[in-house]
């Protein structure tokens, strides 16, 4: 009988050489290697894990966490005492679970708003980043009565100050990777140095104990999700051994703070960035962060309140849909996570030792390691290799917001060469035309790539009719009298065309082609007055620069 049949039924588990296989053939000729992914920490990552990794870093982070969720850490973004109490009560009332203050928005607070202010701080935690130790706000601190004090919790970042008797739980002495990750430094780079700047400090302190009972770490989350995911649970692994080193087996808690990092922020179509910040943020909490601090999407150019509401928001709807602040390492049995935390540890501890061998952070970092890893980052972003939705893609020609917000700290970005080209660009934009010849199916693919190249730089660009002859083109273009003109068409249409187009085209007019060509063509079509060539994996910023400087000197070659 059928059912007698299916009870008998047995399914066959398809191993790793069956997956490969099928890969393969689906790549359609290509090598197995192509689907690997190198990063910038020099691993290649593998399209797929199925052997079983040891998880002892799972057994660890569990322990090294002291409870599951995270802290929505939103910052109070004001410009006075009222307004910033005003917006911290708001922002509380509404899901924010702390007090956090950047120093670069200083300004004077009266006795009053300190009062005030006072009341939050016994009650929330507080975490005040790059303060110094002139500025007002740290006397809030002489009015938090001293039967509480030992209850307030949080992180103070600021030289030479010296903290009220009663403090207990706030910790002033960290290792914050904000301006080494925006000059460059990987996720390797980055856990080597925070155990540098833990050894330096350690070094100083009277006891292991006194030492880490002050001691924070403050990451910022890049958009490399699973990257991001794996660095955050290598520090607890690499924690324990660093403990370990001091004959310490049980290290106590350190607070790792998250926030998003502003490396892959960019001013154009500024809206990809809540998805940037949701994405940081969730690795974040994958991560096991115990504090998460997500930006505006609008940051570089002035929050408002629709954008904080966003960023606080982005993180309720992680804690209230997921449930994932329910669990003490949600990332911990992915094999792939798990070799990811793996090899970060053992490449983040080597580079530790180097750093001590070489003397400290300091000496390090005079190797230009940090200026070499930025370079290459704007490299691929140049090239397209490392995408940015809305900037070196897919960009978006509406009116852009250029200014740079004053209560921001500046750090370097991948985008801000596209956004000074479009600044250029939309401040003197030549009238360009992409022309086309031959079928909509010769011109079209080259056509669509082109009018995305020339907006990731501003060029806002229109197609001309398809032609059939350069004759009816001229004729065409004479009417038109476009500034910049840009040859669409399959290569043998191109070829036949190019010299009698170059002939007779109006030398006002600069003219690149689309598409690769063989040197000699190349050099032939260049000494008759072409501009040059616009194909995929160029490097864009080169290549728009120099359609700038040349239409900017108003002749062709």
């Amino acid at each position: 009988m059928t059912i007698d049949n299916m009870k008998k039924t047995k399914f066959e588990k398809a191993d790793f050489k069956q997956w490969k296989k099928i890969a393969v053939d689906s790549l359609k000729g290509k090598p197995y290697e192509k689907m690997k992914t190198s990063t910038l920490e020099g691993f290649d990552l593998e399209p797929l894990y199925v052997e079983r990794p040891a998880l002892e870093s799972s057994s660890i982070v569990r322990s090294m966490k002291r409870n599951a969720g995270w802290i929505i850490a939103q910052q109070t973004i004001a410009y006075s005492g009222d307004e910033f109490l005003e917006q911290l009560k708001d922002s509380i009332e509404k899901g924010n679970e702390a007090i956090v203050y950047d120093g670069i928005h200083q300004f004077n607070w009266n006795d009053d708003q300190l009062l005030q202010l006072s009341s939050y701080i016994a009650e929330y935690p507080v975490f005040l980043f790059n303060v110094r130790n002139d500025d007002t706000i740290l006397r809030a601190f002489d009015f938090v009565h001293h039967e509480v004090r030992e209850k307030v919790t949080g992180i103070i970042q600021v030289d030479d100050w010296i903290m009220p008797v009663g403090y207990t739980n706030i910790r002033t002495a960290g290792s914050d990777l904000w301006k080494v990750h925006h000059q460059g430094a990987d996720a390797v780079t980055e856990l080597a140095i925070a155990l540098a700047e833990a050894s330096r400090i350690a070094a100083s302190s009277d006891s292991f104990h006194s030492f880490t009972n002050n001691f924070f770490v403050r990451f910022p989350i890049d958009t490399h999700f699973f990257m991001e995911i794996a660095k955050l649970r290598a520090f607890r692994v690499l924690w324990q051994a660093f403990a370990q080193a001091y004959d310490v087996e049980e290290p106590p808690f350190i607070p790792v703070f998250a926030v998003t990092s502003l490396r892959s922020f960019s001013k154009l179509d500024p809206y990809v960035n809540l998805l940037r910040a949701g994405n940081e943020t969730f690795a974040a909490v994958l991560g096991c962060a115990d504090m998460i601090q997500a930006h505006p999407h609008n940051i570089l150019t002035g929050p408002n309140a629709s954008s904080i509401r966003h960023s606080r928001n982005m993180q309720l709807v992680l804690k209230e849909e997921t449930h994932v602040e329910k669990v003490l390492d949600p990332a911990g049995g992915s094999y792939f996570i798990e070799q990811l935390t793996e090899e970060l540890v053992e490449k983040s501890w080597k580079l530790f030792l180097e750093i001590e061998s070489k003397g400290g952070i300091d000496k390090f970092l005079e190797g230009g390691q940090l200026e070499g890893n930025l370079v290459k980052l704007q490299k691929e972003t140049a090239v397209g290799k490392r995408v940015l939705i809305g900037t070196n893609v897919y960009a978006d020609l509406t009116t852009t917001n250029f200014d740079d917000w004053s209560g921001l700290y500046p750090v370097a970005r991948l985008a801000e060469p596209f956004e000074k080209l479009r600044q250029s660009f939309n401040e003197n934009q030549p009238k360009t035309i992409i022309l086309t010849f031959g079928k909509l199916k010769d011109f079209k693919p080259s056509a669509d790539f082109v009018t995305s190249f020339l907006a990731s730089g501003g060029i806002d660009s229109s197609w001309s009719p398809a032609f059939d002859s350069i004759e009816q083109a001229i004729k065409w273009l004479d009417s038109e009298k476009p500034e910049y003109v840009i040859v669409c068409g399959n290569d043998e249409i191109v070829s036949a065309g190019m010299e009698s187009l170059l002939g007779k085209l109006p030398t006002e007019i600069m003219l690149d082609v689309a598409g690769k060509f063989d040197e000699k063509t190349l050099n032939k079509w260049e000494q008759l007055g072409l501009n040059g060539l616009i194909f995929s994996g160029q490097d864009k910023i080169e290549k728009l620069q120099n359609v700038l400087n040349s239409w900017q000197g108003g002749t062709r070659k």
